[in-house]
């Protein structure tokens, strides 16, 4: 039945749309917002912690320097935070030698995201804590209304996941940018960008690290048709046609992806296990055909609607057209086997990271719990607080942390489902 799956526009089919639903009761509050923080201005997202009366877990890393959070935290008037440094180097916190083997990092044109790592603690740290309910939010979202966030904390009391739209700015893929300026319809999904977990889920996903890491958390869900949408919120802007290398280092979780949710639609009422077995080396060499097609349409789509009417903004087209080509030579290379190979891979990662969550300690403080998960440098502050160099009479840091209270090799011990540790190397 391979044959008959096609690259769709939209997955919209996998959702259960409860946007315009009444917020329903709730029997907790969420435990905490959990930000992978890499831009240096994080005051939307502070602001909004301190609204609702939920800490924040700012994860930060490149241009999210801690000292320099911290001071918007200690500025803002309600909010408490958690700030964790996480290193470059940080691996990912279990160990996923499957979904990370360098051949798949090779095939996406080595790229390097911290994003999944991110997440992934954010998971680790909520179970470690004994929290009940988190929300993940990125730090490029805005517009997030209260009564929204109400209804996502409602519907985790009966769904592990709940999750957002971002509509404007379109969260979509290079290839998906490139379609919609061809003239195509391009719908969005749910994504990471704004998703509620409930973490006490027994059979809780992880965030693979390859692009569309979000669609593989919640896969099960979209596959059952019963993954909450909850409403929309608002992405920053940004030229996805910038660096055209950027769709050659999507293209593999592009693909694989798009692939799996078009089986998905395509076999409503199937068992998950079933679905994923269909998924074998004939979908996806017919479906990586069909996608070489997309990609050639929407190259002669944009070429003809710059050359008939002028609509398509020149350069813009030029760099469209770039990206696309960098898209079908990294799609070309993929081998339909090596889809077989990661989605096998992801399974059994997945096995892995569930055992491994389930014989996690849950009632851990804050620093015993950053400590198991070896993360060395972090602040724990709040209104009234200054950053850590501070010497004014209204600094009140109320934890700081550079040091590792316990050695590496045992904090982080049980973090391996195959008992060895992963290699910071």
């Amino acid at each position: 039945m391979s044959r008959h799956i096609r690259h769709t526009q939209s997955h919209a089919s996998l959702l259960r749309d409860v946007s315009a639903a009444s917020v329903p009761p709730t029997r907790s509050r969420l435990d905490a917002i959990v930000v992978p923080a890499a831009r240096a201005s994080l005051q939307r997202v502070i602001s909004l912690s301190a609204e609702l009366s939920v800490p924040l877990v700012l994860l930060c890393s490149r241009q999210a320097r801690i000292d320099k959070v911290a001071e918007r935290v200690g500025a803002t008037f309600g909010a408490r935070a958690l700030i964790v440094e996480v290193p470059d180097d940080y691996p990912q916190p279990y160990d996923a030698q499957r979904t990370s083997d360098r051949k798949f990092r090779s095939l996406s044109a080595d790229r390097s995201s911290d994003l999944s790592v991110k997440r992934n603690i954010g998971l680790l740290l909520a179970r470690l804590r004994g929290w009940t309910k988190i929300l993940f939010i990125d730090d490029d979202i805005s517009q997030i209304r209260g009564q929204d966030i109400a209804r996502l904390t409602g519907h985790l009391d009966r769904h592990p996941v709940a999750a957002m739209t971002s509509r404007y700015f379109p969260d979509n893929s290079v290839v998906c940018h490139a379609r919609r300026l061809a003239g195509y319809r391009q719908d969005v999904f749910v994504s990471g960008a704004v998703l509620g977990v409930n973490t006490q889920h027994p059979a809780l996903s992880f965030f693979p690290d390859i692009y569309n890491e979000d669609w593989f958390f919640f896969a099960r869900h979209a596959a059952g048709r019963s993954l909450p949408k909850i409403g929309e919120v608002r992405q920053d802007a940004y030229e996805p046609f910038a660096d055209p290398e950027r769709a050659g280092r999507e293209e593999l979780g592009d693909l694989l992806a798009e692939g799996l949710y078009a089986m998905f639609e395509s076999t409503p009422g199937w068992k998950f296990s079933e679905q994923l077995a269909a998924a074998g080396t004939g979908h996806w060499r017919d479906f990586k055909e069909d996608r070489l097609r997309m990609i050639d349409a929407t190259k002669k789509a944009l070429e003809h609607a710059q050359t008939a009417t002028g609509s398509v903004d020149y350069p813009t087209m030029l760099r469209a057209l770039e990206s696309l080509r960098f898209a079908e030579k990294h799609l070309s290379a993929i081998d339909p086997d090596v889809c077989v190979e990661f989605i096998d891979g992801w399974r059994e990662d997945e096995r892995c990271w569930q055992k491994m969550m389930s014989d996690l300690p849950t009632t851990l403080g804050e620093r015993d719990a950053l400590a198991e998960l070896g993360l060395k440098t972090w602040i724990s502050c709040g209104y009234g607080s200054a950053g850590p160099q501070s010497d004014s009479p209204g600094y009140k840091v109320l934890s700081l942390n550079r040091t590792s209270a316990r050695p590496e090799a045992s904090a982080r011990g049980w973090l391996s489902p195959v008992g060895s540790k992963p290699n910071r190397s």
